[in-house]
């Protein structure tokens, strides 16, 4: 029996998932600010999360890796926890739907991922940061639309779009790559409660 997409249960396999996600966030976002790579790599968690048990659990996790993220190493990251959200319940309804069961659905959710990224992320920049990003490699294109008189709204747009595009597309892909290869019974307890209440059952003893 297939999970409905907007189920949600506290079973033994979701709380292990939820610090796991949270941590695979947190570490990919730590790289690639330390490498100052021109992607933020801070969703993969939040999309392993959404693919295997639904989009509530993967907004959980965005959510969650933002927050603690923004209290220990960088506070600007706090409020783009709506962004993660954005990015955990876009995944989770795309791969209801089957995208990511090929290369090719998985390719179209990247692109339907960042474009869902820079919708929500470019107010946010523009409210809070004057329209950048802090991404150096989309920074430098903002600064040079801003010095070609364009509006604040397109230099931040493009801004975010150059790194989310790539980024969400390298996200989705890498996390398509983990999905193939997890053992199917794994992927399984996600996916059917009544294989959870026999797992979590089995060693229980029958009632006379």
């Amino acid at each position: 029996m297939k999970r409905k997409l907007w189920s949600f249960t506290f079973n033994s396999a979701t709380l292990v998932l939820i610090p796991a996600a949270i941590g695979i966030n947190y570490l990919g976002k730590l790289f690639a600010g330390l490498l100052k790579l021109p992607l933020w790599l801070d969703s993969i968690g939040t999309a392993i999360a959404s693919v295997l048990a639904g989009p509530i659990v993967g907004a959980i996790c965005g959510a969650a890796n933002n927050i603690i993220y923004g209290l220990t190493m960088d506070p600007i990251s706090t409020v783009y926890a709506l962004t993660n959200v954005g990015i955990g319940i876009t995944v989770g309804i795309l791969s209801y739907k089957g995208f990511m069961n090929n290369i090719k659905g998985a390719i179209i959710t990247g692109l339907v991922v960042g474009v869902v990224a820079v919708v929500i992320s470019t107010p946010l920049n523009i409210i809070f940061w004057g329209g950048t990003t802090g991404n150096i490699w989309g920074d430098a294109l903002y600064a040079w639309c801003a010095s070609q008189g364009m509006p604040v709204w397109i230099s931040s747009g493009l801004d975010e779009l150059v790194v989310d595009i790539p980024d969400k597309l390298a996200v989705i892909l890498i996390v398509f790559a983990i999905i193939k290869g997890l053992p199917k019974n794994l992927v399984s307890l996600f996916h059917s409660n009544e294989e959870i209440e026999s797992l979590d059952n089995a060693e229980e003893p029958k009632k006379d």
